[in-house]
């Protein structure tokens, strides 16, 4: 039974390079998202992780220059910082600068850490401040530009497993093969992906 690649589109909850801005609902809803966290309400963090996690790992990864294991990493400590710091949100575009922001500041203390500046973008030339949309939309064009260069079933591992959150023993059942098999395959997917990335970021510095 073959599976199925769902498509990741750029969420439209940003402000654009064009000048338009999120919907006003959507605006509230991250001021009420940011609010409710605050406030500690486990709802609130439940949503606002569902609905941020998978555009910050594509953020996260590229600028990891596709080190999968350090994404997920960083990830997890934006969410970790969040609900201990975030407090409120001006609008959805906001939300997503500081999230974004965050996430940049884990990356360069992993890096700071680990002196493993080979392994990362160089995060110290990224500017304080920077367009939420602009930033995520060019990262954005990269990590897919990088998913449509691979093979279809390598495509197809790499978004079920890390975006639809199948483990590997679930999709060796519909695959009709091991979950060690599917490991493997996963192992050179990720080692294509990361390869993709890092040549797609040269050619964009």
């Amino acid at each position: 039974m073959p599976l199925l690649i769902r498509e990741q589109p750029l969420p439209s909850t940003v402000e654009t390079t064009t000048g338009k801005t999120a919907a006003p609902a959507l605006d509230d809803e991250a001021r009420r998202l940011a609010a409710g966290v605050a406030r500690g309400e486990e709802a609130a963090f439940r949503t606002l992780y569902e609905r941020y996690r998978p555009r910050l790992f594509r953020f996260a990864l590229v600028l990891s220059h596709g080190d999968e294991s350090l994404a997920q990493d960083v990830v997890q400590s934006v969410f970790l910082t969040a609900a201990k710091k975030l407090r409120s949100a001006e609008n959805e575009a906001h939300l997503w600068n500081w999230l974004a922001r965050v996430a940049r500041q884990q990356l360069a203390r992993r890096w700071r850490t680990h002196q493993r500046d080979s392994a990362f973008v160089s995060v110290g030339a990224l500017p304080e401040e920077f367009p939420a949309a602009e930033t995520y939309s060019v990262l954005e064009e990269i990590h897919d530009a990088a998913l449509q260069a691979m093979d279809p079933g390598e495509r197809q591992l790499i978004e079920i497993f890390y975006f639809d959150h199948h483990s590997q023993k679930e999709i060796a059942e519909q695959l009709n093969t091991t979950p060690k098999a599917i490991s493997s395959r996963l192992e050179r997917a990720r080692e294509k992906l990361r390869s993709l990335i890092k040549r797609k970021l040269s050619h964009e510095t």
